[in-house]
């Protein structure tokens, strides 16, 4: 088939170059000539293992092509996915302008029939928005039919979500698009074994398939918060934090997964959907009190951090240096949006310390973030910012802070005070070492 992706993010990039390598001819729309020509030359602008070969070798076979055009890309495409960002509004409601925008010249440049997708996470009724739209504006000669698919891909695995989904979700009230959708994913419901998936493709309505995206990573979100928050009751009752949701993640009907405490859920999926998500239920009359306490959790946990740090410094950290190890808001990304690690350094910078970060991948993102604080300082590895450090502090779990000789780390510290972030290291083994040792839940 040929499919136009409008979008380059995490999404847009990944579908498309996954799409591209199962043999469809797929175009990419950008709006940004710079990233568009450097995506032309197989250069990505983020940050995903595997997925800067993965374009290049579609871009040579010439079945991954990028365009700033609409035409000939979208005339030409049987199915076309709008994967374009929604960030939150200051009231928490998901912004639909570039949503909106798109949609209007796809419209303008249909031909024949397409199937016309958003796979933008959209507050209900909003595909019922873009029908509209692309009906007022689109050629007579043009056929379309809408529906909604959305997307379930893990940063820093996104690759593999994309090609082996836990569930394709198709939204639609045209047999015809569901039939070419149902196509178009089948090589998806084949399993890393090899084997197909029986009952991976979940059909439904167009309004059902936009609630499922915000369902989900709301519950997640749900699971994170009350982890951390059986953790932060745990290590004031004296109870081991860790032990009690390993203990609870055994029972099937809970499982272990999200059920890990730590500085707190950030990304560019959880906070901006769950905010949109009580925006959705504020317009309609529901106050969904529970996310509105997820919010507040995850911010004590993030905060908590902060706390420890203070704790170790009897409550004075102004003149103090702080190594923070780790900034993206999840390994394996150089995503910062919401990042945990954010707050916590902007905190402590504002109350004087003298931070010392580093982090594999995100660092220069976070300099664009930060530019000006002269308080915030940057090194080039995980030892340097030991160095002379008052208090370490753990925020993301990046495989390479896991095994450092902690034995070195603390002969390079001014005093081994040592914050686990994300419970990472044996603190038996840590208070073995000599260090001032403090997990989240320990």
């Amino acid at each position: 088939m040929t499919i136009t992706f409008i979008g380059h993010g995490y999404v847009g990039l990944v579908s498309a170059a996954v799409f591209a390598d199962l043999g469809n001819t797929v175009w990419v729309i950008g709006h940004t000539p710079e990233k568009v020509n450097n995506l032309k030359k197989g250069i990505i602008p983020i940050y995903e293992p595997g997925l800067e070969e993965l374009v290049k070798r579609n871009v040579d076979a010439k079945r991954l092509l990028f365009t700033m055009d609409y035409a000939p890309a979208v005339s030409e495409s049987d199915v076309v996915f709008i994967a374009v960002g929604t960030p939150p509004k200051p009231t928490g409601e998901a912004d639909l302008d570039v949503v909106f925008d798109v949609a209007e010249k796809v419209g303008k440049h249909l031909d024949g029939y397409t199937v016309v997708n958003v796979k933008s996470t959209v507050p209900v009724g909003t595909n019922r928005k873009v029908k509209e739209l692309i009906e007022k504006v689109k050629p007579d000669r043009a056929k379309f039919d809408i529906a909604s698919v959305p997307e379930f891909l893990r940063e820093g695995q996104a690759i593999s979500d994309t090609r082996y989904p836990d569930r394709v979700v198709i939204g639609t009230e045209s047999k015809r698009a569901e039939e070419l959708l149902v196509e178009l994913h089948k090589p998806l419901t084949i399993s890393q074994r090899g084997e197909t998936v029986e009952g991976n493709v979940f059909l439904c309505n167009i309004e059902t398939a936009e609630m499922v995206k915000y369902g989900s990573n709301a519950f997640l979100a749900v699971k994170i918060s009350f982890a951390n928050a059986i953790a932060q009751l745990s290590e004031i009752v004296g109870a081991d934090g860790i032990r009690v949701l390993e203990a609870m993640g055994m029972d099937k009907r809970i499982g272990t997964a999200f059920l890990n405490p730590g500085a707190g859920y950030g990304g560019s999926c959880f906070p901006k959907d769950v905010k949109a998500l009580i925006s959705i239920a504020n317009d309609h009359g529901y106050n969904f009190s529970l996310l509105k306490e997820v919010e507040a959790v995850n911010q004590d946990a993030i905060m908590g951090i902060v706390k420890k740090a203070r704790k170790f410094l009897s409550n004075d950290v102004k003149g103090k240096t702080i190594g923070v190890l780790g900034l993206s808001f999840k390994p394996d990304t150089d995503d910062i949006r919401f990042a945990p690690s954010l707050t916590i350094i902007n905190e402590l910078a504002s109350e004087g310390a003298h931070i010392k970060c580093f982090d594999p991948i995100s660092i220069e993102n976070v300099k664009r973030k930060v530019e000006g604080n002269e308080n915030i300082h940057f090194e080039k590895d995980a030892y340097d910012v030991a160095k002379d450090a008052d208090v370490l502090i753990i925020v993301t779990e990046w495989n390479e802070f896991k095994q450092l000789s902690l034995e070195k780390v603390k002969s390079l510290m001014k005093t081994p005070n040592l914050i686990d972030g994300r419970n990472i290291y044996d603190p038996a083994k840590a208070a073995a070492l000599g260090f001032n040792y403090v997990g989240v839940g320990r």
